[in-house]
């Protein structure tokens, strides 16, 4: 069965040659999406080596990319092909939504975490916080939640469009071999029948679209529903979740992939197998018992 989802590739014709192709991709749900980008980067990217690329390798695929997702909460939820297991996927999702590694960037030396970015981000307040960065005074910074901030302004005005948060920090990031791909989330609520719904786009500068993209979206729609419910809270009204919108400036398949057959593999995969046998639905019993297996990880962790 072919893949559940709608391609367009934006003024492919009219480019230069070897131009970096801006791909359009609609599927209702995540897997749908997910595996349609994946395919379109393979079919209608261009050749462009990475930082990451050995000599034996190939040149990576690239495209910049913008999938739409009509209902990221839709079953099925998981696609079976993601590169990591379900137990990492949950795991992940627990990082990013409720910054249970967020230790780790101090204890053992990750640059960033997500959550600790868009939870904790090192906001500068001022001239007169400026002036104490440059003096060398920024732990004395103030620190803001920007989810919080976000979700508080779409309750009193659902229809702002100021409600986003960032994570790239300049003094830190500029120049680190391992900045954050993620760069901004923004929201808006909208009105939708009898009810409101909260939307949510996210802009990302670099992107694996193969072995990172699906966990990465899995779980900013994940916190896309702790924001709603969060803006329900705060309103004292329903809010659901709405479209997800997820942008890329550099969605590539890396040339190591291709020189492993490991893309070709995928493409093969949903050739042969329908839609639903290469997915799974988030009630599945496979997928509960890895998730409550990261649940209880975790909670080890923590002892």
């Amino acid at each position: 069965m072919p893949p559940s989802g709608n391609v367009s590739v934006i003024g492919a014709d009219l480019l230069r040659a070897n131009e970096i192709p801006a791909i359009t991709v609609y599927g209702p749900c995540l897997p749908a999406a997910w595996e349609t980008a994946v395919l379109a980067v393979w079919e209608h990217g261009c050749a462009m080596p990475t930082e990451y690329d050995a000599d034996i390798d190939p040149e990576s695929r690239v495209a910049s990319m913008m999938m739409v997702i009509g209902d990221p909460l839709a079953e099925p939820r998981i696609h079976r092909a993601f590169p990591d297991g379900l137990e990492g996927l949950a795991l992940y999702t627990a990082e990013v939504v409720d910054g249970v590694h967020d230790g780790r960037i101090r204890e053992e030396g990750w640059s960033y975490s997500y959550h600790d970015r868009l939870r904790n981000w090192p906001g500068v307040d001022g001239y007169g916080a400026l002036a104490g960065l440059l003096a060398g005074g920024a732990e004395g910074l103030p620190h803001v939640d920007q989810i919080e901030v976000l979700a508080a302004k779409l309750a009193e005005t659902p229809h702002s469009r100021r409600a986003q948060a960032i994570t790239w920090n300049p003094p830190a990031d500029a120049c680190h071999h391992e900045p954050p791909c993620l760069q901004r989330v923004w929201c808006q609520v909208v009105r939708s029948g009898e009810g409101h719904l909260l939307e949510m786009n996210t802009h990302w500068r670099s992107r694996d679209g193969f072995k990172a993209a699906f966990m990465n979206i899995y779980a900013l729609t994940e916190l896309q529903r702790r924001i709603a419910e969060r803006v329900s809270a705060l309103a004292g009204r329903p809010v659901g979740v709405g479209r997800y919108i997820d942008v890329t400036d550099n969605f590539h398949l890396y040339g190591s992939y291709i020189r492993n057959e490991e893309i070709q593999g995928f493409v093969q995969s949903i050739g042969k197998r329908t839609f639903e046998a290469r997915t799974f639905r988030s009630d599945d019993p496979i997928v509960r018992e890895e998730f409550a297996r990261a649940a209880e990880r975790l909670a080890r962790e923590q002892t």
